[in-house]
């Protein structure tokens, strides 16, 4: 390119810059199959019943209330049996009757006194196109019983409790969801379940719930991405275990003890009712604010997925590419044949193609047999044009044992995300010293015959010379021979 070592050295520069541009469009290729993926996920997930929160059971007990109405009604005669009219308009006579009527009144609604919830779940892998799904199915078993006392302070005047309707709810997020077993079972006896109209749920009738000491509930159901529950008793105990070995607990409480290992993980939640917003009796439907506010649980992630890694790999990118033109920059010096421009761009483009070769084969083989390959091509392909095209000849080996030190960093910098920033900013930091080091003897302005005074010491020097004695008119009109 240029003769002077700074002057390349701020071409390159510029060059590094403009690999931003594929690195761009490389990270939106990424970002695209993520998204693709995604919503491979969400759609298989919904079909094998999506993401699961239980929310109850609570104890729902109609009320009635009398109500006194006066209205108007056609007067009859009660000698003739006959509507009364009047003598001069022939109009209907009416009269004023006072009648008392029963309504039905907003129902109350309890939450269990004791709350103890065992759920377990078994994951499987579901395949769609390429991709692979986890799901999940849960096997639930609760026990709670009810304080019924609260029931009556919840009355106004002329209300009444019809104890024998009362029914016992319990939402879920999806009924498709609710496979296998389903039973609430009270003193022994199980109860008939019926799905509740107009909301995802069933429903149990209990009768009179003052003759049930406790009850039990057996559910088994389908998932998928994440199993919440909410704690609805005055005191709830909640244990959860999977064989899901990347567990992410979530939600409005973390567990009080968790184990996670290779195998699977369990937790388990003790949770005081004044550490929920919900009062234990009340007047209104309480299933929405226990899931809102209240609800939590476990969600199945894949941690570091390989797309995560491509996007990483995309914005540390530019750095490895710098990195890489650095390399060739230093080690061309003397080589008599400068690296073309259009050379170092092919070798950013190259660079930049890694990455979506990376996510192409990831996608079928996985991501560190992808990893392993496209790093591979990349470095025997650099390595290669290095010797033959940019004539580096042995100094080519510096070149590809320099991309070898760096793929495997970037290795170690995508399969850590903790560690990411760590390795990367030290890395950074280690080739700019190194670069310091290596060209401490630089002679940045080129040969000598290149340099020359800089444009205000030839100002000054232009300043500080005579000026040439002024010619008479007889000079000018009459020059030398």
């Amino acid at each position: 390119m240029l003769k002077s070592p700074g002057r390349r050295f701020i071409v390159v520069g510029i060059l590094v810059l403009l690999m931003f541009i594929p690195l761009f469009f490389a990270g939106e290729v990424i970002n695209s199959r993520k998204h693709y993926s995604q919503d491979t996920i969400r759609n298989v997930g919904m079909e094998w019943g999506g993401q699961q929160t239980l929310s109850g059971p609570f104890l729902v007990i109609p009320v009635e209330r009398e109500v006194r109405t006066i209205t108007a009604r056609p007067k009859v005669d009660p000698v003739t049996g006959l509507v009364m009219t009047h003598p001069e308009t022939g109009e209907d006579l009416k009269e004023r009757f006072e009648e008392t009527v029963i309504k039905a009144s907003d129902p109350v609604y309890l939450l269990p006194k004791g709350f103890d919830a065992q759920l377990s779940t078994q994951t499987q892998m579901r395949a769609r196109g390429i991709f692979q799904v986890p799901v999940y199915q849960a096997s639930v078993e609760m026990g709670f019983d009810f304080d019924l006392s609260g029931a009556q302070t919840q009355l106004a005047d002329n209300e009444t409790l019809l104890w024998d309707d009362a029914r016992i709810e319990v939402e879920v997020s999806n009924n498709k969801a609710l496979r296998g077993k389903a039973e609430i079972v009270a003193d022994g006896a199980a109860l008939p379940l019926a799905p509740m109209s107009g909301r995802h749920g069933f429903t149990a009738r209990t009768g009179d719930p003052r003759g049930h000491q406790a009850y039990a509930l057996a559910l088994g159901l389908n998932g998928a991405q994440s199993l919440m529950v909410t704690p609805v008793g005055l005191d709830s105990h909640v244990t959860m275990t999977g064989d899901w070995p990347h567990p992410s607990f979530s939600g409005a409480f973390l567990p009080d003890g968790h184990e996670v290992t290779e195998t699977g993980f369990s937790a388990n939640w003790s949770i005081p009712h004044l550490a929920r917003p919900l009062p234990q009796a009340g007047r209104e439907p309480m299933a929405d604010a226990a899931r809102t506010v209240s609800g939590f649980g476990v969600r199945y992630i894949e941690p570091n997925d390989f797309y995560q890694k491509a996007y990483r790999a995309a914005n540390y990118g530019i750095l490895f590419i710098a990195l890489t033109f650095l390399t060739i920059l230093l080690i061309e010096r003397g080589s008599g044949r400068p690296v073309h421009a259009v050379q170092y761009i092919l070798v950013g483009l190259t660079q930049s193609v890694f990455v979506l070769l990376m996510v192409a084969y990831a996608e079928q083989i996985g991501f560190a047999a992808a990893y392993a390959v496209s790093a591979g091509a990349t470095i025997a392909l650099l390595t290669g044009f290095g010797a033959v095209a940019m004539k580096l000849g042995r100094r080519a080996l510096v070149l590809g044992a320099v991309l070898v030190v760096v793929y495997a960093v970037l290795y170690l910098i995508l399969d850590s995300a903790d560690y990411a920033l760590l390795a990367g900013s030290t890395l950074a930091f280690f080739a700019i010293a190194l670069t310091m080091f290596a060209t401490r003897n630089e002679d940045w302005f080129g040969p000598e015959q290149e340099k020359g005074p800089g444009i205000l010491a030839r100002m000054a020097g232009a300043a500080s010379r005579p000026a040439p004695p002024a010619k008479s008119p007889e000079t000018r009109q009459n020059p030398a021979p």
